[in-house]
């Protein structure tokens, strides 16, 4: 495993949390982070563990953390932390999920088709996305879903929203690209395309622009996260990224 990739990366991940984050507030193990203009947003109002916790304490710690929200939302960034508080998390009612970090192994495209677009271009798109993973919740669940995007800007030093689009302007595919060429990494994050314009090369078009504008601003250290249960992974895998390390989120209503 090449571990300094991997502490690269969840470096990276931490900070790219505290500088997203409205407020912040310190906790044994790690932190926490919130946004009250997004308040319906988990990723967005959480506690994040990065070093050694006392796994036995940490319900009580997010309970503390978190207790004035109607979610808990643990997520632990080291693998062999969050396999030792899987089992105190899961006896106090969260559901634990497992997430791979992928790092990216092949050729560097010479070029991408896909482009930068700001939130606008992709909004009604993501709105739907979004309506149909949650069909029950309410029209401001899904505006902070949507517009917590915004607030990614301040997590990295370089922010591009980038988009394929269809012959007719439609933005079919998207992605967010985090670039700290300070420490060379760069982070691919939520890649979807339209349910409507799948299997068209939509994705891979931002893919490879996202991996060219990387390799571009000297960022050797390319990865982006993915389900470890779900059928993306493979599909990255197939594009020349492998797992270099895990990573364990916490939840419960």
């Amino acid at each position: 495993m090449p571990n300094s990739e991997l502490q690269r990366i969840n470096s990276f991940l931490s900070a790219f949390a505290r500088r997203q984050a409205a407020r912040i507030v310190d906790l044994p193990g790690g932190f926490a982070v919130y946004d009250d203009a997004f308040a319906h947003s988990h990723e967005n109002n959480q506690v994040i563990i990065d070093t050694a916790v006392d796994s036995e304490a940490l319900p009580a710690i997010a309970e503390e953390a978190l207790g004035h929200l109607p979610h808990r939302l643990i997520s632990v960034l080291g693998n062999e932390v969050g396999m030792a508080c899987a089992e105190p998390l899961i006896q106090a009612g969260y559901a634990h999920s497992t997430y791979l970090v992928m790092l990216y192994a092949g050729p560097v495209p010479v070029c991408g088709p896909a482009e930068e677009v700001d939130l606008d271009a992709i909004r009604i798109p993501l709105a739907r996305r979004w309506r149909g993973l949650l069909p029950d919740v309410d029209d401001e669940v899904i505006r902070h879903l949507v517009n917590r995007r915004e607030a990614r800007r301040r997590g990295a030093d370089i922010v591009h929203f980038l988009g394929a689009r269809t012959e007719e302007g439609e933005v079919a595919s998207w992605a967010d690209l985090y670039l700290d060429p300070a420490t060379g990494t760069a982070q691919i994050e939520d890649l979807v395309t339209s349910e409507a314009h799948l299997r068209h090369g939509y994705a891979d078009a931002v893919l490879t622009t996202a991996l060219r504008l990387a390799a571009d601003k000297d960022c050797g250290t390319r990865f982006l996260t993915a389900d470890a249960t779900d059928w993306p992974r493979h599909w990255y895998e197939r594009r020349g990224f492998s797992v270099i390390g895990h990573s364990h989120c916490f939840e419960r209503s």
